[in-house]
């Protein structure tokens, strides 16, 4: 699987990072479809793109955050069942 965003090698914070979503991906969501695995360097965040429309992500190895897309902005929720709602899945 291709990590967008990352070319060679993975630094220490985005590393950690990518264990945090992948661990909340196993905790709360395993199952759900991966559209994408990346990392956006304008933002910081890495982040599993779900293709429920949720996005799992973490910012310099801090506690993941659930981002939903509602067509004109990103809402941000501490917990994936919130999001989830918010998605209205």
């Amino acid at each position: 699987m291709i990590i967008w965003g990352i070319e060679n090698s993975i630094a220490c914070w985005e590393a950690v990072g990518l264990s945090k979503v992948f661990q909340a991906y196993s905790d709360h969501c395993a199952g759900e479809d991966i559209m994408d695995i990346g990392f956006n360097e304008n933002s910081g965040y890495v982040f599993i793109a779900l293709e429920n429309g949720i996005t799992i992500a973490s910012c310099m190895g801090q506690p993941v955050v659930y981002i939903v897309h509602n067509g004109e902005e990103e809402v941000f929720h501490q917990h994936y069942v919130k999001a989830k709602i918010s998605a209205n899945l």
